[in-house]
């Protein structure tokens, strides 16, 4: 039971980053992106190609995390010049193109897939525990990191472009660079989840980077609720959990889960934990009564 639970636990983990990843470049910087699927894959086959060639598996992750984030480079400039709605067509065009050299490329081992080995870290042979807790670590990190970025002119920079990308813009920000920026730090993140689920599955191939799993992560973004740290962190718990409780519905479990988000997206549409939702605020009254009872 504890294995199930932690094999689990690694891949809520592994959702959770992706869904901060998303959240840096949708949430803070307004950009609608629709293809994080590509960068996480591009990260996944990169540390494992690398690997699988004897290098060191954290020179593997730190390498996806680079060209995952050199992709993102250029999908930011390309951004430059298309609008909201252009940008999220062109960002799944470029989730369906990577998947399509995903299982094309022999580097990639085709529609084959490529097998993948665990790492050995100090003579100890990772498990999903251990997938788990190292993911766990890396996002109290980047949880950290966002905070101090919320309050610093970076993150000041970035509310002002969500808010208004002309107005920042006329007041002297530099709104090209912050987007590009946006996406590289966003890329960057996906495609360090990426090497983390490529060693942790042990076996990767292009449809686990499809078009669907980009839909997800955007899903737990916005349900969990968009713009915020808790947010994305509560929605890949309940989208990686649900359809574990959902087993027992077998042929209506898919249905059961549909019916889930259509709910929270139409009566909750800043999210379950959103700034604005009646959930935060109902929270919010009984700290404060709380505190105003001490």
């Amino acid at each position: 039971m504890s294995a199930y639970l932690f094999s689990i636990g690694a891949t809520a983990a592994i959702f959770i980053l992706l869904a901060l990843s998303l959240n840096i470049i949708t949430g803070y910087a307004g950009q609608a992106m629709m293809g994080q699927a590509a960068f996480f894959g591009i990260g996944a086959y990169t540390a494992a190609i690398l690997t699988t060639n004897g290098v060191n598996f954290w020179l593997a992750l730190l390498a996806a995390m680079v060209i995952s984030g050199v992709f993102g480079a250029v999908l930011g400039v390309i951004s430059l010049r298309l609008q909201a709605d252009f940008l999220a067509i062109t960002t799944i065009g470029i989730n369906f193109v990577m998947v399509a050299l995903f299982n094309n490329m022999k580097i990639t081992g085709g529609s084959l897939g490529l097998t993948v080995s665990k790492p050995v870290v100090f003579g100890v042979k990772f498990t999903n525990l251990h997938f788990m807790l190292l993911t766990i670590v890396l996002i109290v990190i980047l949880c950290l990191l966002i905070v101090k970025m919320k309050k610093s002119w970076f993150g000041m920079a970035l509310a002002s472009i969500n808010n208004d990308a002309a107005a920042a813009k006329s007041f002297g920000i530099n709104v090209s660079k912050y987007q590009i920026l946006t996406f590289v730090i966003g890329t960057s993140i996906a495609g360090l989840a990426g090497g983390i689920y490529a060693h942790r599955m042990g076996f990767i191939s292009s449809t686990d980077f499809a078009f669907t799993v980009s839909i997800e992560i955007v899903s737990m973004v916005v349900i969990g609720g968009i713009g915020t740290i808790r947010g994305p962190i509560l929605g890949a718990l309940i989208l990686t959990f649900l359809p574990e409780f959902l087993r027992f519905a077998k042929d209506y479990r898919n249905l059961v889960y549909g019916i889930a988000l259509v709910l929270v997206v139409r009566f909750l549409p800043g999210g379950l934990l959103g700034d604005n939702s009646p959930i935060m605020r109902l929270i919010q009254k009984v700290f404060q009564k709380g505190g105003a009872a001490e």
